[in-house]
Order: structure tokens, then sequence, then C-alpha cells
């Protein structure tokens, strides 16, 4: 009884243990994609720098948008608008004009959160 009641645990452990191993592919990275990846991931670093700026912050805070959820959503966004964006970030002047920036920036992500419907604030003028 000792044998057969060691086999039966020994099968049923085996047979346990063969179902919970998935099966994994792995695949080739294309450099195409990789630089897609890594060009995206650029353009959000530029983005984030920008927003992270204390006068961006606190621009974003006093119109009652959190800094947070703001680049979650601009992480989201589809690479040809992220690329605008950060485009427009990389010309606007850096210095003494930098409360058009600030402005410009903050105007894109109002756009942007208004699109996507989390704020209406165009719609109460």
């Amino acid at each position: 009884m000792g044998i057969r009641r060691a086999v039966i645990c020994f099968s049923t452990l085996a047979f346990l243990c063969t179902t919970l191993i998935a099966p994994v592919q792995a695949g080739m990275v294309g450099t195409q994609q990789y630089l897609q990846v890594v060009d995206r991931q650029a353009r959000l670093d530029v983005i984030e720098r920008a927003m992270y700026r204390d006068d961006v912050r606190n621009q974003l805070v006093s119109l009652g948008v959190d800094p947070a959820d703001a680049m979650q959503r601009i992480a989201r966004l589809p690479d040809r608008d992220l690329a605008a964006m950060a485009e427009q970030i990389d010309a606007m002047p850096a210095g003494g004009d930098s409360v058009l920036a600030v402005i410009g920036i903050v105007f894109v992500v109002l756009l942007i959160l208004e699109l996507t419907g989390v704020i209406n604030i165009f719609n109460a003028f």
C-alpha cells in the first residue's frame, strides 16, 4: 500500500508541475521596433523634464490639474501626438520667455485632458 500511495502522489505531483509551466516564445526584436521604443522614451523624457519644472507644476496645480495624472495621460498618447508635443516643447524658448513656454505647455496639457474627457474646462466658458 505504501508504494502505491507514493506512485500516486508522485504522478499527481508530476502532472501538476507540467500544467503549471507555461510555454514561452522568444522572438527577435527588429532594429526599427527597438528604435521606435527608444525614440518614444526620449520624447517622453523631454516632456517629463518640462512637466516637472516648478513653474509648470505650479500652473497645473493652480488650474486644478494633478501633474502626475497629466503625465500619465501624456504617456498614453499615440507616437504622432507625442512627437508633435515634444517638438513644440523643444522649439519653445528657454529663459526670458519662460512664461510663454509655461502657458504653451499648460495649454497643450489642458487641451489633451479636454479631448480625452478628463476635464471640461473649455465647455465652462
